[in-house]
């Protein structure tokens, strides 16, 4: 950001990337990495999502420490609201019901869980935040999509079972668990590549403001 961009136009920017990052994180979701790393059959463990979706984390973030965290929250509630509608549009009503409410709980967890850090180390507000949020959000986006327990789960998805991660001799169990467990380790991993990103979005928008 230049330096002469005003606060205004800082936090719509960041609306815009929010419901960027979560609208793209919903399409995306709904397909499967194709390959093979260290003989596992990638399809069966990641989704595209998995990378895209932690740098709503990141937006949420820059906003917390740069204007507080009420104006973080209300970036989150815009761009969730700009999202869903979006996503209502371009997935299906599963996904953006199980997307939205996987967002507002999980950006919520992380504005409260940065405050509470925000006077330590740089790194640890960012870091620990969105390490965290980002098991909530796994947690919540992939019961609500994907488990048989909901009822209206009657998709492919939802019954398919495989053995965890696809390996011969390891327990079976819903195919959309072990997705799980792998975007929530690529999320914990784009978390940390993140901060890169994050002290130098904060040092741009604190000299817009200067």
């Amino acid at each position: 950001m230049a330096a002469n961009v005003s606060p205004r136009m800082a936090l719509m920017t960041a609306v815009a990337a929010m419901a960027a990052v979560v609208v793209a994180s919903n399409i995306l979701v709904q397909h499967p990495v194709m390959g093979q790393l260290f003989g596992l059959n990638l399809a069966d463990i990641l989704t595209w999502g998995a990378f895209t979706y932690p740098f709503a984390f990141l937006v949420t973030d820059v906003v917390n420490r740069t204007f507080g965290p009420h104006r973080a929250r209300q970036v989150a509630l815009v761009g969730f609201a700009v999202a869903i509608v979006l996503s209502a549009l371009l997935s299906t009503p599963r996904i953006a019901f199980a997307s939205g409410t996987a967002f507002l709980v999980a950006q919520f967890y992380d504005v409260a869980m940065f405050d509470r850090l925000r006077h330590m180390t740089w790194w640890r507000a960012p870091l620990l935040s969105s390490l965290s949020a980002s098991v909530v959000d796994t947690a919540l986006f992939f019961t609500i999509a994907f488990s048989a327990m909901i009822p209206f789960a009657t998709d492919d998805f939802a019954t398919a079972t495989d053995h965890l991660f696809g390996i011969e001799g390891l327990p079976e169990t819903a195919r959309w668990v072990s997705w799980a467990i792998a975007d929530c380790t690529v999320k914990l991993l784009v978390a940390g590549f993140a901060l890169g990103p994050y002290r130098f979005l904060v040092s741009r928008v604190a000299t817009g403001r200067a």
